[in-house]
């Protein structure tokens, strides 16, 4: 789905940064041979996970079995929940833009999270170039450079909670259930997120002014950024200080997020509907949260392959019989990961088109519209 690469724990600094110095005028900057060589090699790690898990002859006929009697109607039903997701995830980002004062057309931020979600799960690097596409889409579109990075930090914050929020609730459905005790250790961690990501949301201020004094401690120490840059960097962080947002906004922020991760979980349900397995209800949800933290680690692309084994991995440890829970996880990510990058690099080409037919580099609006008001909401 578009908000599992936001998990990624370098993303989003990185992405802001790298943003900043398209903002800068700097060229971008290639690809190494390392980052290259990962991607390659994560791309096999995960093949080799599937082969490993479907490497039974007799589970991967019956899978294959499975998938030739696919309920058609319930796979409709989890491609409808996938684009309600994403959809979600669109508001989301059209609510965090509003409150920061940019005026962005919805439609445009749909196609968007298309083509983000694209670029994250298939192009090395990913949520980190996914970030820097989506800073400048936004600086394309009106949005100055304060309020890009802000809206990019707070969408990744609530998004953080939102999955959080998704584990708790697992957790406690799991316990209630009584499947196992050991689960208690993922409630404490799940509860120490939502409040320390909550913390932020609300005090953003503070973590602001930590990465201001880090980029003058950076100067000091290395001699980077240079000044003018530092300058600059400092000005873009004082302004993000000072874009208001108020406990309901953040309130509502978290919801569409919650939102947007719901509506994936949906499409997990529905796979479950289309190769008629049955539903374990003590531990789809905490399966599904753990197999999101998963596809976040930056070692695969869109954690292929490792997403599919750890999901029905988990899911057979909550009673799934092996080849449901492998046909179940397969169906989900033919849904939520390759119809969503093929429609994905589709809008990415889409944008691109409408791009090329807009004067102006992206960012050359002038930035004084864009200030938000001072009151707060």
């Amino acid at each position: 789905m578009p908000c599992s690469a936001a998990l990624s724990a370098d993303g989003p600094v990185q992405a802001y940064f790298k943003g900043v110095s398209y903002d800068l005028a700097a060229p971008p900057p290639g690809r190494s041979a390392g980052a290259v060589v990962r991607y390659v090699l994560g791309v096999l790690l995960g093949i080799a996970v599937l082969v490993l898990l479907l490497g039974k002859r007799g589970e991967l006929e019956a899978a294959r079995q499975q998938f030739r009697h696919l309920d058609i109607g319930w796979m409709a039903a989890a491609v409808l929940a996938e684009g309600t997701s994403i959809a979600a995830y669109g508001f989301l980002q059209h609510r965090v833009l509003r409150l920061a004062g940019a005026r962005l057309a919805l439609p445009g931020l749909l196609v968007l999270s298309l083509a983000n979600d694209a670029i994250a799960n298939t192009v090395p690097g990913g949520p980190v170039v996914a970030g820097a596409y989506r800073y400048r889409y936004y600086r394309q579109h009106g949005a100055d450079s304060a309020v890009a990075g802000w809206s990019i930090f707070t969408i990744v914050v609530a998004q953080a909670i939102g999955m959080s929020l998704f584990l708790l609730a697992g957790v406690a459905v799991a316990v209630l259930a009584s499947t196992t005790v050991r689960v208690t250790g993922l409630a404490v961690a799940g509860f120490a997120i939502v409040l320390a990501a909550g913390a932020v949301l609300i005090r953003r201020d503070l973590l602001l002014r930590l990465a201001a004094a880090g980029a003058r401690a950076s100067r000091r120490v290395t001699g980077h950024p240079r000044s003018g840059t530092l300058a600059r960097i400092e000005s873009v962080l004082a302004r993000m200080r000072d874009i208001p947002l108020s406990a309901p906004s953040a309130a509502s922020v978290v919801a569409l997020a919650v939102c947007a991760w719901t509506c994936d979980f949906l499409c997990l349900l529905c796979s479950f509907a289309a190769v008629h397995a049955a539903v374990p209800w003590h531990g789809v949800m905490l399966a599904y949260g753990a197999a999101q933290i998963v596809s976040s680690l930056p070692v695969v692309p869109g954690g292929l392959g490792i997403v599919e084994g750890s999901l029905a991995v988990l899911l057979a440890a909550y009673g799934v019989a092996r080849v449901p829970a492998i046909s179940a996880a397969l169906a989900y990510r033919l849904v939520s990961f390759w119809l969503v990058i093929a429609v994905g690099w589709v809008s990415v080409g889409l944008i691109a088109y409408q791009g090329r037919r807009r004067p102006g580099r992206p960012g050359a609006q002038p930035a004084e519209v864009q200030e938000p008001s001072p009151s707060p909401r």
